[in-house]
């Protein structure tokens, strides 16, 4: 069944409407549920996040949440970065393309589909398997209170700090980068939780209204 929140979505999209239109016909021809999270398209399987279709500047994609589970026969998947643990990308620059290999996506999504049925787990990296800048191990060193409130945190929040600051190759922007969200680790919140309480998103900030920007 066809989501409203889908229509009004693809209704508005300028750049990649015709595409985004064809992997949702798509996922739903493979009788997925269709809902709207994060923002964009998704669909389910009883309930279980299968994949999500979004655009982006240079591309539109197909994202499965356990892509990389999947076998990959094609070796059409793409991890977006090397941190991105558990989704798979398959990518495309125009409506052609999709229609291309459109036996191939609803193989992939059918074996998505098997890989929830059986109940497989990615197996996520331990916070202990994440580098820990110098810099920001000294400054816990010396700084009990933050050292207490970040280890306070989920370990997926956690995690999100810690690669913040290992993505800077300066020292001082490693600095930067911990003097900036000091006030967010001792206040409890992640680096996407929003902090004035206006989201509709709670606790994650949605984008739409002014929130502490991360400028380094």
């Amino acid at each position: 069944m066809r989501n409203e929140k889908v229509d009004d979505f693809l209704a508005v999209q300028k750049k990649w409407q015709a595409e985004l239109t064809k992997l949702r016909m798509i996922a739903l021809d493979c009788h997925l549920e269709e809902g709207f999270k994060w923002m964009h398209p998704c669909y389910m399987f009883q309930g279980k996040n299968i994949c999500l279709i979004h655009g982006f500047k240079e591309y539109v994609a197909i994202m499965f949440m356990k892509g990389s589970l999947l076998q990959d026969s094609e070796g059409i998947l793409y991890q977006q970065t090397d941190q991105v643990q558990s989704g798979r990308q398959i990518r495309f620059t125009n409506i052609q393309e999709i229609e291309g290999i459109e036996a191939t996506l609803k193989q992939y999504i059918f074996e998505a589909i098997e890989v929830e049925k059986a109940g497989l787990k990615v197996a996520m990296k331990a916070h202990e398997d994440y580098e820990v800048v110098e810099e920001f191990q000294a400054t816990l060193d010396s700084d009990e209170s933050l050292k207490t409130a970040f280890f306070a945190l989920t370990p997926g929040r956690q995690r999100g700090y810690l690669l913040h600051f290992s993505g800077a190759k300066q020292s001082a922007t490693r600095m930067s980068r911990i003097e900036n969200v000091r006030s967010r680790i001792l206040n409890g919140k992640g680096l996407t939780d929003c902090i004035c309480g206006l989201s509709k998103r709670m606790p994650n900030c949605d984008g739409s209204h002014k929130h502490l920007s991360l400028t380094t």
